[in-house]
């Protein structure tokens, strides 16, 4: 596949790239070797100014910013707008709170000093996915560098406008020269890259063979990785929830992004004495979302990013109905010009269905009936995925239990499951391991260094 930006509203080729060469890729790497040793010894005072920089970057051009991801992906203007934000957002998270959270740790011990120092190890490679462009790069890349590390991207290959972008941020934010780095290289070039000395950790976010991909190849280099992978989040409705906001937070939690987010609310799991009523609400929202121009401010959802994201969509549901799924309102491709996919529900999905347990990755909602909790706890861990889960309900009782027994790295109630750099984010199974975010976004990639002095 080449490097190249098309727009999927209009399927036109905006620009295309020539993918960096072996010799351009060993430069760059001895670039970032270099800058690593400027990075390390830059005072975290000195770091903090420049993610403090880089959000004020972000939030002095939104809308320039925002248009590079609507052209090239896709999401609704309003959308990258406050993915923009976002961006900004955690770059001053990690600005504000850095200096706390890389203070060093006193241990218990014998006599004398025991503390753990916190330490950068290096050059960290970023393999990183288009369906958040910005997001997913500046939750990396905000505690990389105010750790000291540098940061180099990979990012997915329909979307190096956006890469080169961030690139750029931090350009005009002062960071030091090749404290971070856009590789433009294709998913054949990332084991060189991996398997490089240079690099010393990786983090990859996407899909499940990408992962497992890049794992067996740091884990034979001895790397440490984060991964985060898929996810088939369930949405549990219990009789106590407040029907009304359950059914708002649903419409959204499945078409946030046009549908491509790995911690959207997938498979909704509905207690069987609110099931009619929701599944009414449900289906007459979906009716009412306008699908079209992504630049246009009324417009719910967009197109899918790619051709091969819409058909694969698509054969999901086909291959689902064909074994019993009952499509309840859309779930079909848009006729005419641009990736665009009629958001739609399926229901009474069968286990043999690939929409039962597996991840759709567009704006199409699974409806499951359930006569109890349990029940409802019980299909929401039958899914090899476990990134995030929701419950809507008033009892504390399912409220503990849903955390105690949802097999996912998040649970959330009474709201759909979001991201927040103040918040520890990852998943369990298939979904990956690690975290990102928070104090342990920051943990993943430092030398946690024990000191003793007698």
């Amino acid at each position: 596949m080449g490097i190249e930006s098309r727009n999927p509203a209009t399927e036109e080729l905006v620009e295309r790239f020539d993918p960096l060469s072996d010799v351009e890729i060993d430069a760059a790497l001895d670039r970032a070797s270099r800058a690593f040793q400027v990075s390390r010894h830059a005072p975290v005072a000195t770091r903090s100014k420049w993610l403090t920089a880089a959000a004020e970057v972000l939030e002095g051009d939104v809308e320039y910013w925002a248009e590079i991801l609507t052209s090239e992906m896709g999401k609704t203007f309003t959308a990258a707008v406050a993915e923009v934000q976002k961006s900004a957002q955690g770059c001053r998270y990690y600005a504000d709170h850095g200096a706390s959270l890389l203070v060093d740790e006193p241990l218990d011990g014998s006599a004398g000093q025991n503390f753990v120092r916190h330490l950068p190890i290096g050059p960290v490679l970023a393999v990183m996915p288009w369906n958040f462009p910005f997001w997913q790069v500046f939750r990396f890349a905000a505690p990389a560098l105010i750790a000291g590390n540098v940061g180099l991207l990979k990012h997915a290959s329909n979307v190096p406008r956006s890469a080169l972008a961030i690139q750029d941020v931090f350009r005009r934010a002062g960071v030091p020269d090749n404290v971070f780095q856009t590789l433009l290289i294709g998913s054949d070039q990332v084991r060189r890259v991996v398997e490089d000395d240079r690099v010393r950790a990786a983090t990859l976010t996407g899909s499940e063979g990408a992962g497992r991909a890049v794992a067996a190849t740091a884990g034979g280099a001895l790397k440490s990785t984060v991964l985060e992978l898929g996810g088939a989040d369930p949405f549990i409705v219990m009789p106590s929830a407040d029907l009304e906001s359950a059914v708002d937070a649903a419409v959204v939690g499945r078409t946030i992004n046009n549908g491509q987010s790995c911690i959207a609310a997938k498979r909704f799991i509905v207690h069987s004495d609110v099931y009619d009523e929701f599944t009414d609400r449900f289906v007459a929202k979906f009716e009412s979302l306008t699908v079209g121009d992504p630049m246009a401010s009324d417009t719910d959802v967009g197109p899918l990013a790619m051709a091969q994201v819409r058909t694969d969509v698509d054969e999901q549901v086909k291959h689902s109905t064909a074994q019993g799924a009952k499509c309840l309102v859309g779930a079909k491709p848009r006729p005419g010009r641009g990736y665009f996919y009629e958001p739609g529900i399926l229901a009474q999905v069968p286990e043999s269905a690939p929409a039962y347990a597996e991840e759709v990755f567009g704006p199409v909602a699974m409806l499951f009936r359930v006569s109890s909790l349990g029940e409802a706890i019980a299909l929401g861990n039958a899914t090899r995925f476990g990134l995030g889960s929701a419950i809507f309900t008033q009892e504390s009782s399912d409220i503990e239990r849903a955390a105690n027994e949802l097999e996912a790295g998040a649970t959330f109630v009474n709201q759909i499951v979001a991201s927040d750099p103040a918040r520890p984010f990852g998943g369990v199974k298939a979904s990956g391991y690690g975290r990102e975010l928070y104090r342990d976004g920051l943990m993943a990639f430092v030398n946690r260094k024990t000191v003793s002095v007698a």
